[in-house]
Parts: structure tokens; C-alpha cells; sequence
């Protein structure tokens, strides 16, 4: 994990502000004016960009994992995963519709998805999976709700310091029935399937996460989120990357998820 040393608070500030503005907008990255690129500058400004939309769509409930495969960090140019927080009313339930223009452009991925009974404070040793397993009340099937606001790719557009200030594009998660006897799962063998309508759009396994296992996402993030002085908490919900490639649903499309063992989550944009 990257360093995090002391940034400019002030710019980071700024940076956050200029972001909230653009919530609406197609993507841009942050202006040069607006950013120093490291990681301790980019998650100053995701802590601020927090604490700012806080009033607006209440606490942060939980966090999320982006960024977990070779060929995503390559996409942007950075080494390792990226963190983002939840807030408490994008969090939605089962059968979710949204509306479309909420979004510039909405993203969908499907996901194991935890909730924490316990605490995961700092302390001086990282977590691993078996540590943060003590801390799981529940795993469930959780379908992320991503914003790219229509960000160029293939051009490059999509850059690490944006991506992590801009809260690593999250907008809220569509969550299934709380599993608690998720101990009887082989959750790295649990296949996932996203349906677009009535094609299969991706499939995978709870294994294709970093580390072989979704509780390896939730220990990275656990020391993450330790470093920056927030860290997570019992009833947090974490999102722990996705088993399929990123979708991209039409205005009305049905989205389905479903993991084995885990039940099934949908959401539609109309």
C-alpha cells in the first residue's frame, strides 16, 4: 500500500469542491491546478468530498474496493487497489429502481457483499483474511452502483487520482438477503452471473477477487481505512469487488445479480 503522509489540507478542499460540482458533468480529470499526484493527496480529497456530501446523503455506511485486477490497474495507471466509502441512503434493498437521470452514465457490477459485527480498528499488524473473518455477521449478494460519467477509456481519461478523490466513482449498492450462515459457503467457489434483460452479461467466481477470496478485499481495505483514521465499523456494509466485468444497462433494462448461496439483488434505471 502507498505511503499517506500529511497533504495540503486547503487544496484538498478545494479539489473535493470542485468535484461535488461536477457530480452531474461528463468526467473529467482533476485540473492541474487542483491536484499533487500521490495517494495521501487523493484520499485527502476523498475524506473531504465525504464530509461534504454528508449533509446531503447522510453517513457513511461502509466502503467499497475498486481497482482489484492486474488488467483494471493498467487501465489507469496505478499499482494497487483503491478504496471508497458508502453512504447510508444509496444504500438500497432487493428490488431497487432508480432513475436514470440520476446518473451521467450508470455502471453496474456484481459483488459478495459483508456486514460487519465488529469493529476493525488500527492496529499493529495488518489484517488477513482469517482476522477480518471474525468480524463478518453477514455476507450477501450486492450489486455496486457505479457513475463513470461517460469517462473515455480508451483515450485514458480515467486517471488514479480522480478515481480515488471522486470517492472511486461509487454511488450507492443494491444488496440481497443477509446471509449469516456464511461459513457453510465455499464463498471462493460461489459462482456469479449478471443478466442484462434476458442475456447473460458476466459471470465469475467469488475466487477472481484479489487474493483468491472476497475477505482478502475486505483486510485490504480494513488497513486502509485504518491508515486514514476512519476506519470500519460494526453494521458497515463493504463491497468487495466485482466477479464480472463492469455493465453498462440502457435506460428501462433489468439488472440481475446472483451469486450461489447468496440469493439475488436487481435494479433498473428507468
Amino acid at each position: 500500500m502507498a505511503s499517506l503522509t500529511s497533504p495540503d489540507a486547503e487544496l484538498a478542499e478545494r479539489a473535493a469542491r470542485w468535484l461535488i460540482d461536477q457530480r452531474r458533468a461528463k468526467f473529467q480529470p482533476l485540473p492541474p491546478e487542483l491536484r499533487q499526484d500521490d495517494a495521501s493527496f487523493a484520499y485527502a480529497v476523498q475524506l473531504a468530498y465525504q464530509r461534504l456530501l454528508v449533509p446531503r446523503f447522510g453517513r457513511l455506511a461502509g466502503g467499497k474496493i475498486a481497482l482489484t485486477t492486474p488488467v483494471m490497474q493498467q487501465l489507469v495507471g496505478y499499482h494497487e487497489p483503491v478504496g471508497g466509502g458508502i453512504f447510508v441512503t444509496t444504500i438500497h434493498h432487493r428490488d431497487a429502481r432508480l432513475r436514470f437521470d440520476d446518473f451521467v452514465h450508470p455502471c453496474v457490477e456484481c459483488e459478495v457483499a459483508v456486514r460487519l459485527g465488529a469493529d476493525l480498528p488500527a492496529r499493529d499488524r495488518p489484517y488477513d483474511q482469517a482476522s477480518v473473518a471474525e468480524a463478518v455477521a453477514a455476507c450477501m449478494i450486492g450489486i455496486e452502483l457505479v457513475d463513470d460519467r461517460g469517462v473515455d477509456y480508451k483515450a485514458g481519461g480515467l486517471d488514479a487520482i480522480t478515481l480515488i478523490a471522486d470517492n472511486a466513482l461509487n454511488r450507492g449498492v443494491v444488496l440481497g438477503p443477509a446471509v449469516s450462515e456464511w461459513r457453510r459457503l465455499d464463498l471462493p467457489k460461489a459462482t456469479g452471473r449478471m443478466m442484462l434483460g434476458p442475456r447473460l452479461a458476466g459471470e465469475g467466481k467469488g475466487g477472481d477477487v484479489m487474493g483468491g477470496h472476497p475477505f482478502a478485499a475486505l483486510a485490504w481495505l480494513a488497513d486502509l481505512r485504518a491508515r486514514l483514521g476512519d476506519p470500519l465499523r460494526a453494521g458497515d456494509i463493504v463491497m468487495t469487488g466485482s466477479l464480472v466485468a463492469t455493465q453498462f444497462p440502457a435506460r428501462g433494462e433489468p439488472v440481475e445479480a446472483e451469486i450461489e448461496g447468496l440469493g439475488r439483488a436487481t435494479v433498473r434505471f428507468d
